[in-house]
């Protein structure tokens, strides 16, 4: 595909414009649309693209209507809105560093011990999304307590 492609970052008003085309190039997702503006997000925005393998990231189908994308065998989907967003990684983060820290700590262990979806968590270790200081208390607490479990061992 297009490696040169311009990206557009603002927001399309007109609800007619649909999903043209999908690519992965250099660790982000690549979207034309039908008025041929391409947009792109880095994939830690969609940890399960994320984690997928190449020949799982180009199993998708775009929808009828054509304002989303579906990869089942990952049971992820993208709506065309979710291009419109410009907001980069920040990994320069104090949950990104503990994470980094440990790598030995398992990301869909400690969100199902919150009581959070692992796709929330991974976004805030990549930076996608910022918790509130609560949501850092919570974390903080979860990895508290596994410490706490270990030293019983």
């Amino acid at each position: 595909m297009e490696n040169n492609a311009t990206i557009v970052n603002t927001s399309c008003a007109h609800s007619v414009v649909t999903i043209k085309e999908i690519w992965f190039d250099k660790g982000r997702i690549f979207m034309r649309d039908s008025q041929d503006h391409v947009y792109s997000r880095p994939l830690e925005a969609f940890p399960l693209l994320l984690e997928a393998t190449p020949e799982q990231r180009q199993a998708y189908n775009i929808d009828p209507q054509g304002d989303a994308v579906r990869w089942h065998e990952i049971d992820e989907d993208i709506h065309i809105s979710s291009f419109h967003t410009v907001q980069e990684p920040d990994e320069d983060n104090e949950i990104a560093q503990i994470f980094h820290r440990f790598p030995q700590l398992n990301v869909s262990e400690v969100a199902r011990q919150m009581g959070i979806n692992k796709s929330l968590l991974s976004k805030y270790i990549y930076g996608i999304k910022t918790p509130s200081a609560n949501r850092r208390a919570e974390i903080k607490q979860a990895l508290h307590e596994l410490g706490k479990e270990l030293l019983a061992v």
